[in-house]
């Protein structure tokens, strides 16, 4: 995968790591609670923190959507879109107005 401002993947990309995301302290939770403690840094790895831009694995990011539909977690656990970052490969897991519905919009109002 390629982290170079876009979301970009390759075959050897098993994660699907195509959604640009702007994580909350919500989504870390969330994640770490279904196994996928992204806030812990390691040797090869720094750790998120709330407002971290990353690229998420679009099922990660779709398994949040489901949670927060059902009543599970709160609408702010769903990591917010770049979606001019996000690889279009995504939309073949979610849809681009699920995509649209989570977009990140800045402080000044930018996408």
């Amino acid at each position: 995968m390629s982290r170079d401002g876009y979301c970009r993947t390759d075959a050897s990309d098993r994660g699907q790591h195509t959604l640009a995301g702007v994580v909350s302290d919500s989504f870390l939770d969330y994640s770490a609670s279904r196994g996928n403690d992204l806030s812990t840094p390691n040797p090869y790895f720094p750790g998120l923190t709330e407002g971290c831009r990353w690229c998420l694995c679009v099922s990660r990011w779709k398994e949040a959507l489901l949670a927060y539909r059902a009543g599970d977690i709160r609408r702010d656990a769903v990591p917010r879109v770049i979606l001019n970052a996000t690889d279009s490969s995504a939309l073949s897991t979610v849809s681009l107005s699920d995509l649209r519905e989570f977009e990140f919009v800045d402080s000044r109002g930018e996408r």
